[in-house]
């Protein structure tokens, strides 16, 4: 697209971590952001910061686990920014869970948010998005849905779920015209890992974060998976026979 056009973006759980530092760099790149989050007041500080280098970022309150307020917030943004080019669909959260604290409630807090979040945004963006016969969704998954982890349980299905979702899509969604993403980061610096009281190996900024999601936007990989070391790594994973998998997740454990 030449910069002279103007592109418009919508990004889920933007209120801080990675989503926010996403909405930052693509106002400075010139596109038009509407964001959501659950807190008014991070939105607004969010608009503020990119007003004060030019950039415009809109803010729209919504709870992801709403289906019909995703569909109504979607109506809403089209309405008054235009049509969207890109989605990136990023809201979620983490419960760790272990045996010892296996408990419904933490699944469905998860599956609601991180999944489900998700599922609501694509199906208010897939019919418009189809019709115009073109678009970009980016939906963020995680490196903890390759294989599963100790404590991350609930965290790892719902990503895995999010993996298996893009990968069936996707065929369809080429043949559609709609550019379908998933992105599979590893360790960022933001509020939700800052609560992991576990070694978190190649953990990296969420400005770094950013960047290589817009970058890995603006090429043709559909997975696109960061860091490069934290990559390799999960390469190996996704690659070892059970019995090994467990004998180095048993020492995890431990």
């Amino acid at each position: 697209m030449s910069d002279l056009v103007e592109r418009r973006a919508w990004i889920t759980g933007a209120g801080k971590g990675i989503g926010r530092d996403v909405a930052l760099l693509l106002a400075r790149q010139g596109w038009v952001v509407a964001v959501s989050s659950r807190t008014d007041a991070d939105l607004t500080v969010l608009a503020a910061e990119a007003a004060a280098f030019g950039g415009r970022i809109v803010g729209f309150r919504l709870d992801v686990t709403d289906e019909s307020a995703v569909a109504a917030v979607v109506a809403q943004i089209e309405a008054q920014i235009g049509p969207l080019d890109l989605a990136l669909l990023n809201a979620g959260t983490h419960i760790p869970v272990t045996a010892e604290t296996f408990e419904v409630s933490a699944f469905r807090k998860l599956v609601e948010t991180n999944l489900m979040g998700a599922v609501h945004g694509l199906a208010a963006l897939l019919p418009r998005f189809m019709e115009r016969g073109s678009g970009q969704i980016a939906v963020v998954a995680s490196v903890a849905g390759f294989r599963g982890l100790p404590t991350s349980a609930a965290y790892g299905a719902t990503k895995a779920a999010l993996i298996n979702m893009c990968e069936a899509l996707k065929p369809e969604l080429d043949e559609a015209g709609v550019d379908l993403r998933l992105i599979c980061p590893g360790f960022v610096e933001t509020p939700l890992t800052a609560k992991n009281t576990f070694p978190m190996p190649f953990l990296i900024p969420a400005e770094r974060a950013a960047r290589e999601i817009v970058d890995g936007l603006a090429g043709r990989k559909f997975r696109i998976v960061f860091p490069k070391r934290m990559a390799f790594a999960m390469a190996i994973l996704e690659a070892l026979p059970n019995w090994l998998l467990f004998k180095l997740t048993r020492r995890m454990v431990r």
